[in-house]
């Protein structure tokens, strides 16, 4: 029975859409965790592209990010109860995110063996001085699709613990803090990877943009 009288289901689902549009994603994780579908669908869409393109970025396969991203939302449902408002939900969903993503680096090592690019350049980092907060690249010899593209590839070049950093601060947006928190490492911590990473980048990036020297 329609528990509000007349109204088309649809036209019900709708409105509570509406309003749960207008709640923060903390609130809105709280009405899921109290069983409310509608709210998990309203958490889906507003993180699914977000989570996509996190692991996307790590992992450079596109199907397969898809079906880890599948798995942080099942995730999230499963322990939805697990939940604690006092904490960002964004900190929560990528947290798992990057530690899915972590395994699958993993396991994909293992399978190729003892040795891996990733795990030397991790162990052996960049050269360089630190450089200051990115600023916007040129665009001059390159169009804005092609820039992305260069960057994409040069930030899937990167040691694995510095590329996650980067991701979470430069492209997702996300507070020293809240990266510390995700990562499990310390503030300084968090910054030292962050600059080194972008120092990494800029010099990858030097042929293709005309960068000047820092």
């Amino acid at each position: 029975m329609n528990p509000e009288g007349n109204v088309p289901l649809e036209l019900v689902r709708l409105k509570r859409l509406d309003a749960l549009s207008e709640l923060s994603d903390e609130d809105v994780m709280e009405r899921c965790a109290q069983g409310s579908e509608i709210a998990f669908r309203t958490l889906v869409q507003r993180f699914r592209g977000r989570i996509m393109n996190l692991v996307s970025r790590f992992i450079n396969d596109r199907d397969r990010a898809e079906e880890i991203s599948q798995e942080v939302f099942l995730r999230v449902f499963r322990n939805r109860e697990r939940y604690r408002k006092s904490g960002k939900f964004s900190t929560w969903i990528f947290t798992i995110a990057v530690n899915l993503t972590k395994n699958e680096i993993r396991s994909r090592v293992r399978h190729k063996g003892t040795f891996s690019l990733d795990a030397f350049e991790e162990e052996t980092g960049g050269q360089g001085l630190p450089f200051p907060d990115a600023k916007p690249l040129p665009d001059e010899d390159l169009n804005a699709g092609e820039i992305r593209s260069k960057v994409a590839e040069a930030l899937r070049k990167l040691p694995p613990r510095y590329r996650e950093a980067v991701v979470l601060r430069d492209v997702e947006g996300l507070s020293y803090e809240e990266v510390g928190q995700i990562l499990r490492i310390p503030g300084g911590t968090v910054r030292s990877r962050i600059n080194r990473a972008r120092l990494m980048l800029k010099e990858r990036l030097r042929p293709h943009l005309g960068l000047e020297d820092v």
